[in-house]
């Protein structure tokens, strides 16, 4: 690496810390409760640089919600190359599943967030969640599609409303168990669902 390269990827690094940190800080305190020194406390990079990628707080929301989408990214990437869709749904749910501490205590990372920015009377933010949220809807959808089911957009709105459902149970009663149940539950049903099934 030259050393014209070296601050770049410096600066590209600080970047990326802090984006990570912004996803982390704000699901486990929220956007009201986190500051930007919070943020730059997690990242490790001083209270000063943050404003020079990040002039707002909002614009720190933006970033954690593109850390959102990144994060979802990788995980359907990596699902996809199962080669049953039923399979790759039934891995998704055991991945929700394996972070039922984390749920139980913090919620859904995205559905709190924008759950919370829903509230806020400025802006567009929880608009911008709401993207993040049809993603995982649509990827959803393509998988009930591809097991040749009808209503799969239905069935989507059906799987990614249960998790959001015992997320936020996990959290309100601080129970890791829930999901596990939930998990065991949404497993058996979606071994039940054969290609002439309609939803309810």
């Amino acid at each position: 690496m030259t050393d014209s390269l070296k601050p770049k990827a410096r600066a590209a690094d600080k970047r990326r810390r802090l984006t990570a940190a912004a996803a982390r800080v704000l699901h486990e305190q929220g956007v009201e409760r986190t500051t930007l020194a919070d943020i730059a406390r997690v990242a490790e990079v001083p209270v000063g640089n943050v404003y020079y990628y990040f002039k707002t707080k909002d614009d720190l929301v933006r970033a954690a919600l593109a850390e959102h989408s990144a994060n979802l990214d990788e995980l359907t990437r990596s699902l996809d190359e199962l080669p049953d869709p039923r399979d790759r749904l039934k891995t998704l749910i055991e991945a929700w599943v394996s972070r039922r501490d984390v749920a139980a205590r913090f919620g859904c990372p995205t559905g709190t967030l924008a759950a919370e920015l829903d509230k806020r009377a400025d802006g567009t933010l929880d608009v911008e969640a709401g993207v993040v949220v049809r993603q995982l809807l649509d990827w959803v959808e393509g998988q009930f599609r591809a097991m040749g089911l009808p209503e799969p957009d239905d069935l989507a709105v059906t799987l990614v409303s249960a998790y959001q459902g015992m997320s936020l149970l996990a959290n309100a009663l601080r129970s890791p168990d829930i999901m596990a149940r939930e998990g065991a539950r949404l497993l058996r049903w979606l071994d039940s669902l054969k290609a002439t099934d309609r939803i309810l």
